[in-house]
């Protein structure tokens, strides 16, 4: 398995880009990890995520919590499309997202907020969706 949150991440952007709920949103190569600036309009963008070892279960696994943060950025109709877009991601992600290599023990998305852009002419709206995971694997 790779890192963690790196098979986590790869995980959620896998079952975003299946839904088509987003992907009726969102173009499915709009929807990328990296850095959170967007380049595209609309987008999701898979920020960096976090790691926290938790230790061994069982026949030799490990656990370990993975947060991860989804930034959704729009511009026509500002907040409406970009709300409508986080709606779709929380369905999409209301349940885990299927996995390759690792399994997935709780899956919560517990926050998602808005920001609006501070500049009154522009229609930017930029939402932040924190994920959380516990993940269990095999060496």
């Amino acid at each position: 398995m790779i890192e963690p949150s790196l098979a986590y991440q790869t995980a959620v952007r896998a079952a975003l880009i299946a839904s088509p709920d987003v992907s009726a949103l969102v173009p499915v190569d709009h929807i990328r990890a990296g850095s959170t600036r967007p380049d595209k309009l609309p987008c999701i963008i898979l920020g960096d995520g976090q790691t926290e070892f938790l230790g061994r279960a069982s026949g030799s696994q490990f656990l370990a919590r993975v947060s991860l943060t989804v930034h959704i950025w729009a511009i026509e109709d500002g907040a409406d499309t970009a709300k409508a877009i986080g709606f779709a991601v929380c369905n999409a992600l209301a349940d885990a997202p299927a996995t390759t290599g690792f399994a997935i023990d709780e899956h919560a998305m517990p926050s998602t907020i808005w920001i609006r852009d501070p500049q009154p002419e522009r229609t930017h709206c930029h939402g932040v969706a924190q994920l959380e995971a516990v993940v269990r694997w095999s060496v």
